[in-house]
């Protein structure tokens, strides 16, 4: 992790630089905030810092005093001056000390974050570079921790003398293992003191349970999860599994200092060729998922296959009753949509834990896009720090009502009740042959006025709108029945078949028996 020491005289601001980033994700962590330049002097001195984020004007040693007697100290320093002073004379000052972050208040959070990426990125190109610069030794188990982030981030090629070189990591003769520290939350997300204590107390159990009784490991940290690489000699893999073991125990008996946090341990396969470590990590994390199965506070190894879930046929059906809970702003068929999932799930003989948390993953997808809504980060990771069934259903209940809230007050007005009233209308009546008229005789409008006002809350006139509805229920009887086209062509308000071809190839850009041998 990258130290970083934050100091400005106003508290709030320093709160505010803490809040805006997501330190964790760059890698970083703050170590120290200061309210003056002499504290903040102190603290350079006794952490020494890879970044220091500072105001110019302090009492008792000012920003650029502390930025010269920084450089003393570690002539390598990444430093960012945030500062309400725009004059050129500061800026041109801060040049001249090797500073090119300037950023002026108030923050702007995509700024700020755009900078400390750029610094991010420094500072790892120089810790892989440092040890050729210089001739000094990097940290072997830093190094490997690149090796786990790289692998994290999707990268599935290496070279042996590449491993040796940047990660020195060797593999050549021993077999290697990834594994999967979960740290399980029931409620909410811990916050930064608890973050603190967790990564430091399992890096320190780490180093003393595991890695003695391994040729090379390394762990590394991220999103409430520790991600570890271990090699061995082939007649030492039961050893390294007790020190995993050990781990797991010595975590469990120091819970009281967390708060009400779970620990599991998913065990990878073991592999002799560099190519297959990711191979080793996807299996180390489908057997952590298994927790949602086979219960947590256990190492679980060994990755379920496919149990053959009907996935589509259960999504769709959760969609059309999400579909239906969104547009008339109704909880009664959301609820109905979880319950119908979660009876699916326990009536799948075989099902995994990874086919659980996928499922669930994807209904939130469907939900918030269908509803417009923001939340599918939060709810991705609140997902991932659960490892219960029943606390997976409860966050996609929060996300279910705590939308539905949202949507409600956003519609809740005297322009838009009426056009989920057409919409009502539109729905329950698209099978005969309804007019504009019709819709604006049912909302109480003239023609002319709730045209506009239709196409200006939904984006399409009422022709498409219908032609929409139409199409889509069309989809549904075609992919879930056997009816003939023609009386598909019947039932969604259409009489002559020419029109109706012609309307869902237009659409789909299939025609009907096409679409049903696609997707029947």
């Amino acid at each position: 992790m990258w130290k970083v020491i934050i100091a400005d005289d106003e508290k709030l601001v320093c709160r505010l630089i803490e809040a805006l980033v997501d330190w964790e994700k760059l890698d970083m962590q703050i170590v120290g905030r200061a309210e003056n330049g002499l504290e903040a002097l102190q603290m350079v001195e006794q952490f020494q810092p890879h970044l220091l984020i500072t105001d110019i004007r302090m009492p008792g040693c000012d920003g650029l005093d502390l930025i010269r007697q920084a450089r003393e100290h570690n002539p390598n320093i990444e430093i960012v001056i945030i500062s309400g002073y725009a004059q050129f004379e500061y800026a041109q000052t801060a040049i001249s000390l090797g500073v090119g972050n300037y950023i002026l208040k108030p923050v702007n959070q995509a700024e700020l974050y755009k900078t400390l990426q750029k610094i991010a990125l420094r500072l790892e190109a120089g810790a892989e570079a440092g040890p050729h610069q210089s001739g000094g030794q990097a940290d072997p188990q830093r190094l490997r921790g690149y090796l786990i982030r790289d692998l994290l981030d999707g990268r599935r090629e290496f070279t042996e003398e590449e491993l040796a070189n940047n990660y020195q990591f060797h593999l050549r003769g021993r077999q290697a293992q990834m594994f999967l520290l979960k740290l399980d939350l029931d409620e909410g997300e811990p916050g930064t003191p608890t973050q603190s204590i967790l990564r430091q107390k399992v890096e320190e159990l780490f180093q003393s349970a595991v890695l003695p009784v391994c040729a090379e490991g390394a762990l590394y940290l991220r999103d409430c999860a520790g991600y570890g690489l271990l090699t061995c000699l082939p007649g030492e893999r039961d050893r390294v599994r007790h020190s995993l073991r050990e781990l797991l125990k010595k975590l469990e008996a120091n819970k009281n200092l967390f708060g009400r946090v779970e620990f599991t341990i998913g065990l990878g396969c073991s592999v002799e060729c560099v190519q297959d470590l990711a191979d080793s990590l996807d299996t180390a994390r489908l057997a952590a998922e298994g927790r949602l199965i086979e219960g947590r506070g256990r190492i679980l190894e060994g990755a379920s296959g496919d149990s053959g879930v009907p996935r589509q046929t259960i999504l769709n059906h959760y969609t059309k009753l999400v579909d239906q809970g969104i547009e008339m702003l109704d909880e009664e068929p959301l609820r109905l949509a979880r319950d119908g999932l979660r009876a699916a799930m326990l009536s799948s003989p075989g099902i995994s834990g990874h086919e659980i948390l996928e499922l669930v993953l994807d209904a939130g997808k469907i939900f918030v896009l269908r509803a417009g809504s923001g939340e599918a980060e939060m709810f991705q990771r609140r997902c991932g720090q659960r490892g219960r069934m029943d606390l997976l259903f409860r966050e996609l209940e929060r996300l279910h009502s705590g939308t539905l809230q949202t949507l409600k007050e956003r519609r809740e007005n005297e322009t838009t009740r009426p056009i989920r009233r057409a919409k009502q209308f539109i729905q329950e009546n698209y099978g005969r042959n309804i007019t504009l008229e019709d819709v604006c005789g049912t909302v109480g409008f003239s023609s002319a006025y709730f045209s506009a006002l239709f196409k200006k809350e939904t984006g399409m006139g009422f022709s498409k709108y219908l032609t929409e509805v139409r199409i889509d229920r069309a989809k549904e009887l075609l992919r879930d029945t056997d009816l003939p086209v023609t009386e598909v062509c019947q039932a969604v308000g259409y009489s002559d078949r020419k029109h109706f071809t012609q309307t869902f190839h237009k659409m789909t850009g299939v025609n009907p028996a096409e679409f049903r041998r696609l997707y029947g």
